[in-house]
């Protein structure tokens, strides 16, 4: 078994397991610290625990909680890949729902899982500007109201919301050259990390890292049409820990490299226009 982590934070830990086992290895016992999901990337395997014996595939859910054991095995093929949502107690507690949603052992493929297990997989790729903290979080609020039967009301932010949306945002935007996680911009707002997306993305539009890689473009757009910065100097100002990430994601957003924005931005009409006939 590869384990690889991918995020650590207060609220939760996201690993990637790669798991190489198949019919010939014997199964062991193994026992739940706390409360997690498991989305099942590609391969299969079953489980035993409590609520019984499950088969799953890719899109099926496997789900643990404290002090619940569970065996894993390969009776038909060798091999699957998760990718893991660890939650702290505090996290579960925002989230709400019954105990028993817990320790229902596994869930089918369902397609209001499958979609949001797919978009964790590509935040964790990094082609994504949404965080993997914040798709883990959506993750298993979705869970809860599947399993649950019930659907989440959205309320309505009052004035005092609003404003610590906005002001959020601002402060998020002042500091988006630096180390910005979620929990950093909530404890700023005086929220749990929970509460403080669920606020953010409802009065704003969008996640609070969505906000803070669009910060980073925008000031990554205007420093490009000064020819006297580099594009690497450029990544790192604005915040980019990774030059291809910036390229990436700046491509993904402008529809060119960075390179191009600058020429374009000198006049060189011409790499708009080619994008315009080619769309």
């Amino acid at each position: 078994m590869d384990a690889t982590t991918l995020l650590t934070s207060q609220s939760m830990i996201v690993s990637e397991f790669r798991c190489d086992a198949g019919p010939d290895d014997t199964p062991f016992a193994e026992c739940r610290t706390g409360h997690s999901i498991a989305y099942v990337r590609s391969g299969s395997f079953g489980c035993h625990c409590r609520a019984g014996f499950f088969d799953l595939v890719a899109g099926s859910m496997l789900v643990g909680a404290p002090g619940e054991e569970y065996t894993c095995t390969h009776e038909h093929v060798s091999g699957d890949v998760c990718l893991s949502f660890f939650l702290s107690a505090d996290m579960v507690d925002a989230l709400g729902g019954r105990r028993e949603i817990w320790q229902v052992g596994a869930t089918p493929p369902l397609p209001e899982l499958m979609v949001l297990g797919e978009l964790a997989q590509t935040a964790a790729d990094g082609n994504s500007d949404i965080g993997l903290d914040e798709v883990g979080q959506i993750l298993a609020g979705r869970f809860i109201d599947v399993v649950s039967g019930r659907a989440r009301k959205p309320a309505t932010p009052t004035a005092r919301d609003r404003r610590r949306a906005v002001e959020a945002a601002l402060w998020i935007d002042d500091n988006s050259h630096a180390e910005v996680d979620l929990e950093q911009a909530a404890k700023q707002a005086g929220l749990s990390p929970f509460h403080f997306l669920r606020l953010f993305s409802s009065v704003l539009g969008v996640t609070p890292h969505q906000y803070l890689l669009r910060s980073r473009l925008r000031h990554a757009a205007r420093l490009l049409t000064d020819d006297d910065i580099a594009v690497t100097d450029v990544a790192y100002d604005v915040g980019f820990g990774d030059l291809s990430n910036f390229v990436r994601t700046f491509h993904r957003a402008a529809g060119v490299s960075p390179t191009k924005f600058r020429q374009a931005s000198r006049g060189e009409r011409r790499i708009f226009a080619e994008r315009l006939v080619l769309n």
